[in-house]
């Protein structure tokens, strides 16, 4: 395939969604859908999958209360990472919703996947973490798609490369665990 036959197609398929489709004009679009997209499964997958079941904290109260402590923690990270960006040299004013939504973004492939899985408890979040703290096969593949999401900015444009390390993420995460999974001894909490 030549390249002018892949910036076809790389044009060609979002074209079927989008009227009058262009790379440069609705890159916001996309990644407003990438970040919907990816919240939508990780929430479909923890109320499927339910990995961390507990009976004692089942009242309404308690779960309302942990889905606005998530939302707040979301927010922040949102926020905090946008700052961390325009520290490193994104444009402050002239393209502050860009360098937002890729906060956003960034935020959707790293934060919420915790929040589903390890709620807004920050002690949890320390020990997946830090070193041999992982406690399941969960919390293994959490580790291994977040830190290849920021791993995956750097090389090339940042959200492209955000969005190719958490696919990547996903796709190594299963085969790391299958192909260790005799070393792997988890501790019971």
């Amino acid at each position: 395939m030549k390249d002018t036959d892949i910036k076809r197609l790389l044009v060609f398929i979002p074209s079927l969604f989008l009227e009058n489709f262009s790379i440069l004009e609705t890159h916001l679009t996309w990644l407003c859908i990438c970040s919907g997209f990816v919240t939508a499964v990780s929430l479909v997958l923890y109320l499927v999958v339910k990995p961390n079941t507990s009976s004692k904290r089942s009242s309404l109260s308690h779960k309302v209360t942990r889905f606005l402590k998530c939302r707040v923690y979301f927010l922040m990270s949102c926020f905090s990472f946008h700052v961390i960006f325009v520290l490193y040299g994104a444009p402050l004013i002239e393209l502050a919703l860009e360098t937002f939504l890729f906060a956003v973004i960034l935020s959707t492939f790293t934060i919420v996947p915790c929040l589903c899985l390890l709620g807004p408890n920050l002690k949890a979040w320390l020990r997946v973490f830090s070193r041999n703290g992982v406690t399941s096969i969960w919390e293994n593949s959490l580790q291994i798609t977040t830190i290849s999401s920021f791993v995956g900015v750097w090389p090339i444009s940042c959200t492209l490369g955000a969005t190719f390390g958490y696919v990547a993420g996903l796709v190594i995460s299963p085969l790391w665990i299958y192909w260790n999974r005799k070393q792997l001894t988890y501790k019971n909490n």
